[in-house]
């Protein structure tokens, strides 16, 4: 077996910023990493994930309205934050396909994309609502959670489909695309409709030859501003708030950094994409 010469430079590569520099024996090889990119990726479970993820031959592409400073990565691994408008699927999804077409094949040794942002609109019944602000805030969660995950699906896996790596999808659902909630209908109708894509995703990629794996995970119930959001609405316009205050009473909510280990171990499982719709509370073990 040959081998590398120049296993010192290889080591200082492994902390080297994300491009390099590159092993003067190989010469155009570069040390492979693990490609995520992450939506939603400056708060809450979006966050603990980003700061899961940013380990020493990682590099993480965020994607979010603002941009984070707790995020702050360790050497031998690569951040870059995109300040983006997720509502305009289009630009974001365009913005996507371009740079991953710069990347090219063999700079990665797997890929993965995470659409984790979400939005909860006004908290009231549908027919309800009233003037422009309101029925833009409900066109807006349907953007954010439907419109723009489908779109960086579209263009994730036609961008690294010649990368000849694994590849993976993970959505973030919820258990409320599963059940109807009162006065939420354009959150679970998003996270209804990210359920079934993600069912026809699967269907698409089990027919290609290496085809991508993908899943839409409910994560369960956690400790998040949304969660803030839900229980402190008024129970006039929402008659399930004091049931959200009682799961924080209870001590029922997952901390976003609990919640983070267990998407992530499940997107690192053997039996990952086995099932394309998940619940985070009913998965098989991680293996020893």
């Amino acid at each position: 077996r040959l081998r590398c010469p120049c296993k010192r430079e290889h080591k200082r590569n492994a902390a080297a910023r994300w491009r390099g520099p590159r092993c003067s024996y190989h010469g155009s090889m570069t040390i492979p990493s693990h490609l995520f990119i992450l939506t939603g990726h400056s708060r809450g479970l979006g966050l603990a994930m980003a700061q899961q993820l940013l380990q020493p031959g990682h590099t993480v592409v965020g994607m979010a309205r603002h941009t984070s400073n707790a995020l702050q990565p360790p050497p031998g691994a690569h951040l870059e934050q995109w300040q983006l408008d997720l509502a305009d699927g289009t630009q974001a999804a365009e913005r996507l396909h371009h740079w991953l077409l710069q990347q090219g094949p063999g700079r990665y040794a797997s890929a993965s994309l995470i659409n984790n942002a979400g939005v909860i609109p006004h908290i009231a019944p549908l027919g309800s609502l009233h003037g422009a602000q309101a029925l833009a805030e409900q066109a807006r969660a349907l953007r954010v959670g439907l419109e723009t995950p489908l779109l960086l699906c579209a263009v994730f896996l036609q961008a690294t489909r010649a990368w000849q790596v694994p590849r993976k999808v993970l959505n973030i659902s919820s258990g409320l695309g599963r059940r109807p909630m009162g006065s939420q209908a354009a959150y679970c109708a998003a996270k209804a409709g990210m359920d079934h894509f993600t069912r026809c995703l699967a269907l698409d990629e089990a027919a290609q030859p290496d085809g991508a794996r993908v899943c839409s995970l409910a994560p369960g119930v956690i400790d998040t501003d949304m969660q803030v959001q839900l229980r402190s609405a008024s129970a006039h316009d929402f008659p399930d708030a004091p049931n959200f205050a009682q799961l924080q009473h209870a001590g029922m909510l997952s901390s976003a950094e609990q919640a983070a280990r267990q998407v992530l171990g499940w997107l690192q499982h053997p039996l990952f994409g086995s099932e394309p719709v998940a619940d985070v509370r009913h998965l098989p073990p991680q293996p020893h």
